[in-house]
């Protein structure tokens, strides 16, 4: 009976994989009912490798080539079946077969904005979305931590664990490469070095090397845009506030000018009131350089007495307040403006 059990057994001659299609990472060959014997050939193509399981435990790890499978070639299995120096004939073993090719155009994108550190704004929530490339590095970690003992491991299992690793690590990225916002919105190249530089000790963990990283686009959401747009501004005038100021006036005055003419008085629009504030400080700085100028006694008291303080009404001095809170609120404005614009309004209140 022992005899008939031999002979119906299958022995394998070549173990080998050839792949239908794409998008599988792992394969394991077919053993039900067979037997790989002695001096059997293992045929690994390119782009492939393969490892040998006996009991759960990976023993050899082949890469692209073909093999004739003895003590010689089989080490570890050889060391883990106690075989010493007798190869047993036929033997039982798990084979599995992992694909090495780059698995290209793999998308990640944050599905809402995201919250960042940066050395610029403080706080920021931004945008981002692109695409990645990877491959099986290290199969035996591969096995052992993902694909285990299926038949099959397809890319599509194992893409949202990897997108979400993609998206959990973007502040880290950012926050270790020691680059402001504005610099990585406008090198890109430079946005995915950080990111593949933070992700590849994480994928490695897992037998995965990513091989490429693209930022396709940087966004932020509308409102902070619009404070950027300012920032920039302030920028172009290196950061003097008393031009920005200026130039705020000037954008401000048309729409001033259009509130005083249909009756909406000053404190009705508190643009048109921080224009006056503003054009009235830039008045007031010229008189007093002007009265710098040795003039008589009487002259000089009619000066002083044309510039003394005006009373400004509190409604008014409140909307400024308020609109200069705003500013402050969104970065524009530093603590030190805001409480050197407070203490001059509270000055001129009647």
């Amino acid at each position: 009976m022992a005899l008939m059990d031999f002979i119906k057994k299958q022995f394998i001659d070549i173990i080998q994989w050839t792949e239908e299609g794409d998008g599988t990472l792992a394969w394991r060959f077919p053993m039900a009912g067979m037997e790989i014997q002695n001096g059997g050939t293992l045929v690994v193509r390119e782009s492939q490798m393969a490892i040998f399981v006996n009991e759960g435990q990976v023993a050899d790890v082949f890469g692209p080539g073909t093999y004739k499978l003895t003590t010689q070639t089989l080490p570890v299995l050889t060391y883990l079946k106690n075989w010493d120096k007798l190869f047993e004939s036929p033997f039982k073993s798990d084979v599995y077969f992992f694909s090495t090719r780059q698995q290209i155009d793999q998308k990640w994108g944050t599905p809402q904005p995201i919250t960042i550190r940066d050395k610029d704004f403080g706080a920021v929530r931004l945008r981002a979305f692109g695409n990645y490339a990877f491959r099986i590095a290290d199969p035996k970690a591969f096995h052992t931590e993902i694909s285990g003992t299926r038949e099959s491991y397809p890319v599509a299992d194992l893409e949202g664990q990897l997108r979400g690793l993609v998206l959990q690590n973007i502040s880290n990225a950012i926050a270790g490469s020691g680059l402001p916002f504005l610099d990585l919105a406008a090198n890109q190249v430079m946005f995915a070095e950080a990111m593949v530089k933070e992700l590849t000790p994480i994928f490695a963990k897992l037998g995965i090397l990513i091989e490429s990283l693209t930022v396709q686009n940087v966004s932020l959401p509308e409102e902070l845009q619009k404070i950027l747009d300012q920032k920039i501004g302030m920028g172009m005038v290196g950061n003097d506030m008393a031009k920005f100021m200026q130039y705020q006036t000037a954008q401000a005055i048309p729409k001033f000018a259009e509130a005083s003419g249909g009756g909406g008085g000053i404190a009705g629009d508190a643009m048109g009131l921080g224009a006056g504030v503003a054009l009235g400080q830039v008045l007031a700085q010229n008189l007093q350089q002007g009265l710098q100028t040795p003039v008589a006694p009487a002259a000089a008291a009619a000066a002083q007495a044309a510039v003394a303080p005006v009373g400004v009404k509190p409604e008014e001095v409140m909307a400024t307040l308020e609109k200069l809170g705003e500013l402050k609120s969104k970065g524009i404005l530093t603590q030190e403006e805001f409480d050197a614009k407070k203490a001059e309004l509270l000055k001129k209140l009647v």
